[in-house]
């Protein structure tokens, strides 16, 4: 029976364990979740977020463990679901829910996993609170060291899984935080001039985390939102910031599984890319156009859709939010979406570009450098920026806290500077000096590199190869140098950005899983 080590037990983990069972062929396999819990995931778990966080995924985009979110929402209790606000009768398959929630629910699956994979002869060993420490790739297998052990575990193959990689904490200080997953949830932030790098959602989340600790948001059944400040929290003020000082969208409607494009085609994809790097961003953007103007003429034209570039298109997508109070921007594109969403109507343009940003990636790794800086640029913000529209709820408790005279958003531009002093952090822009008593980064995960590996032994190994992002294949397996190659199977999201920068969700998480643990199954003994 192959021995297989997974490493990491969030969603990834679970759906490469959940793929594997389907396949149905018996193994050894041992998970290690450095949480104190196997199953949930760093993005939601308890520790790390409250129940003011929303989940950024509805449960009809939830790709399904045995049953479906929603279903096994309907298996609560009435009195479980309203620890979390929520309420057995009003639920729905694209309602937006407390992250903790969906912690629960991967728990269970992870789980129910476990009992099946007993009862299919699989031999599973979880080790939770157990941090790896070094994966080295050996002709015949790997071996893996863990905090605390000397002496190493050898498996055939071994997965990372390890999820998002955050800054760590520093214990010194609770006036910066490098991410809002260094201490935010467990630090008593006093009512002060808060400072927020980032207006996404994490960024959000990060001021809903400041907030209730000085004051109660009420929600109404007509959904609307309002903040309430305690007595003594008065001086507490929140500034949201980014260059361009813009909000992003709240989420909309549109048919989900996505309807398939008409112009950008795999095959047509392949013949762009197969006509070279030079001009491939270019040729990229005019079938974009050929498909948004198929969409939607009247939108393509109302942005002079003919007249834009590869360049110049983000700033016509951005335009009308930049020209406008953000906060002002934000409760109309609210009324609109929400309108949408209760008459089922789908904006042509904004489900294309939301379809786009899938097709197109492929293409993305044979860009040369001039075209990838200018990709990254302007046609990626322009992705991000559209995938990553929130929960029409975060919209409006951010609302309520700019009515309670608390939140307020900074346009920083492309030159400010940043000061990181003992007790406080300073932001200058053009020449004015904003002062924040706390401030929380809160820009979302970066690119990693191979050199930002975990594993020392594993991290030389790769570097020997002179890769500065490490290569895999199709089925996410390391593809070099041979001395690695399909002994670990790299899917760890933050080390796939590079060449698929939309890498995120749980359906790539799925995904991901499903081709590992196709290779997995595939090969009796581990080789390729």
């Amino acid at each position: 029976m192959k021995k297989i080590a997974i490493i990491g037990a969030g969603p990834t983990g679970v759906y490469t364990l959940f793929s594997l069972l389907k396949n149905g062929i018996p193994l050894a396999l041992s998970l290690y979740e450095q949480a104190d819990k196997a199953g949930v995931g760093m993005p939601y778990s308890d520790e790390e977020n409250s129940k003011m966080m929303l989940a950024n995924i509805a449960s009809i985009e939830i790709p399904p463990i045995f049953i479906s979110y929603i279903d096994w929402l309907r298996n609560q209790s009435e009195a479980h679901l309203a620890r979390y606000h929520v309420h057995k009768d009003s639920l729905h398959e694209r309602q937006f829910l407390p992250r903790m929630l969906l912690g629960e629910y991967f728990r269970d699956r992870f789980l129910a996993l476990l009992a099946q994979a007993k009862a299919c002869g699989f031999v599973v060993e979880v080790h939770e609170s157990c941090r790896v420490t070094d994966l080295q790739a050996l002709p015949d297998g790997v071996l893996l060291w863990t905090e605390g052990q000397n002496a190493p575990e050898q498996y055939d193959t071994a997965v990372i899984a390890t999820g998002h990689v955050w800054p760590e904490e520093d214990p010194s200080t609770r006036s910066f935080f490098p991410s809002p997953w260094s201490g935010l949830m467990e630090a008593s932030i006093p009512p002060c001039n808060v400072g927020i790098m980032g207006t996404s959602l994490s960024g959000i989340d990060a001021a809903m985390a400041v907030a209730i600790q000085h004051g109660t948001f009420t929600e109404q059944d007509d959904n609307s939102v309002q903040y309430g400040p305690d007595k003594g929290s008065k001086a507490l003020k929140i500034a949201l910031m980014s260059r361009s000082g813009i909000l992003p969208e709240a989420d909309f409607y549109c048919p989900i599984p996505w309807e398939p494009l008409l112009v950008v085609t795999e095959s047509t994809l392949n013949k762009a890319i197969a006509a070279g790097s030079e001009g491939l961003l270019d040729r990229v953007f005019q079938l974009m156009v050929q498909e948004l103007e198929q969409a939607d003429p009247q939108w393509s034209e109302r942005i002079a859709l003919q007249r834009l570039n590869a360049d110049s298109f983000s700033e016509a997508w951005f335009a009308d939010r930049k020209a406008r109070d953000p906060f002002r921007w934000a409760q109309a594109n609210l009324a609109e979406v929400e309108h949408n969403k209760r008459d089922r109507l789908t904006v042509p343009w904004r489900y294309t570009v939301l379809r786009l940003h899938e097709a197109i990636e492929p293409a993305v790794e044979h860009l040369n450098a001039r075209d990838r800086k200018r990709f990254n640029a302007g046609l990626a913000r322009v992705f991000i920026d559209n995938y990553a529209a929130i929960p029409p709820q975060s919209i409006r408790r951010l609302l309520a806290l700019r009515e309670a005279g608390i939140a307020c958003i900074l346009a920083l531009g492309p030159d400010y500077k940043m000061e990181v002093a003992a007790q406080r952090t300073l932001i200058t822009v053009q020449q004015r000096v904003h002062q924040f008593d706390v401030f929380i980064d809160a820009r979302g995960q970066k690119a990693m590199k191979t050199k930002d590996l975990p594993f020392p032994t594993l991290r030389q190994q790769l570097m020997a190869d002179g890769k500065d992002v490490p290569p895999v294949d199709d089925n996410y397996f390391l593809l070099e140098p041979a001395s690695v190659r399909g002994r670990i199977a790299l899917g760890a999201l933050p080390w796939l950005m590079h060449n698929r920068p939309f890498v995120q969700g749980l359906t790539v998480c799925a995904e991901i899983g499903e081709a590992i643990a196709r290779t997995l199954s595939r090969v009796p003994d581990g080789s390729r």
